[in-house]
């Protein structure tokens, strides 16, 4: 399927705390929103009526938590196609969803637990994205995310996992840059080494997000500013990539008021035109 690239620059995500201030803003500069559906369909009341105002006057990326995409479970037919209808109403190019399992037997852990990293769950992950890509009207994008233990003995390196599963499935990928930079603190390996390794001509979106240390052990908590290593990575990626596409900044934990996020946001953006500032023209 094609990829839109309507949606550039640094955008953030869409969270409750700021919903009323920003369906009644719309000079916030913000160039797109990243909501998560479970979050949105089903709800009515004030709430709804405030995040409607916004996805109906913004540009919006839906992405998604609990598929359980790496599992076991049967889809949930219904919420597909409610996921599809609220993709189509909001206009957003892509959908998006971890490359994980969050579900076992019915019951959701809400939690992003990584799957084995073998060749049988690669192929596995990527029968279920295609599966997943056949129920939508837009692409469908994996994120890799962050862990802290291997689910067994792994047979495979992580960078030839996702490989395997983005290039078996067809897939776009949602790289997010945080948390390749929190496993290479964890494991113990060089993040930009990491991503020579990975398929980047399928990135189609970026994520970005402070974490935090607790004793020897770096945790994705979303709940911190981006760190200037983090934000270095980002340019990096995004120069070896070659092209704008749409970074997100993520902040799910510890949300500052609105105006101090969007300053951050103002800082990513910065870092972020600096990356294709054209080179000065010498006669």
């Amino acid at each position: 399927m094609a990829y839109a690239a309507t949606h550039t620059g640094v955008g953030v995500g869409l969270r409750r705390p700021h919903f009323r201030a920003l369906a009644a803003r719309g000079d916030h500069g913000v160039p797109f929103w990243e909501v998560s559906p479970e979050n949105l369909i089903g709800e009515g009341g004030r709430d709804a009526r405030w995040v409607n105002a916004v996805l109906e006057r913004d540009p919006v990326i839906t992405h998604g938590l609990a598929l359980s995409l790496g599992g076991f479970d049967a889809w949930d037919r219904p919420y597909l196609a409610e996921l599809d209808r609220l993709i189509r109403r909001t206009g957003s190019p892509w959908h998006s969803e971890h490359l994980c399992f969050t579900s076992v037997d019915g019951t959701v852990t809400h939690e992003l637990l990584p799957l084995p990293i073998t060749r049988a769950a690669a192929r596995h992950a990527a029968r279920r994205a295609r599966e997943i890509q056949h129920s939508l009207s837009v692409p469908f994008l994996l994120e890799n995310i962050t862990y802290y233990a291997e689910l067994g003995q792994a047979a495979m390196d992580e960078a030839d996992f996702i490989t395997d599963v983005l290039e078996e499935a067809d897939c776009g990928w949602l790289l997010d840059v945080n948390n390749v930079y929190v496993n290479a603190l964890n494991f113990g390996f060089d993040p930009k080494e990491w991503l020579t390794r990975v398929p980047l001509h399928r990135v189609r979106q970026m994520h970005i997000a402070g974490h935090a240390q607790f004793d020897d052990l770096v945790i994705d908590t979303h709940g911190t500013p981006v760190i200037d290593p983090v934000i270095e990575l980002m340019q990096w990626t995004l120069a070896r990539i070659g092209r704008p596409i749409p970074v997100l900044l993520e902040r799910d934990n510890h949300i500052p008021e609105l105006e101090e996020l969007l300053t951050e946001r103002e800082r990513l953006q910065a870092a972020y035109d600096l990356v294709f500032v054209p080179e000065p023209h010498h006669v």
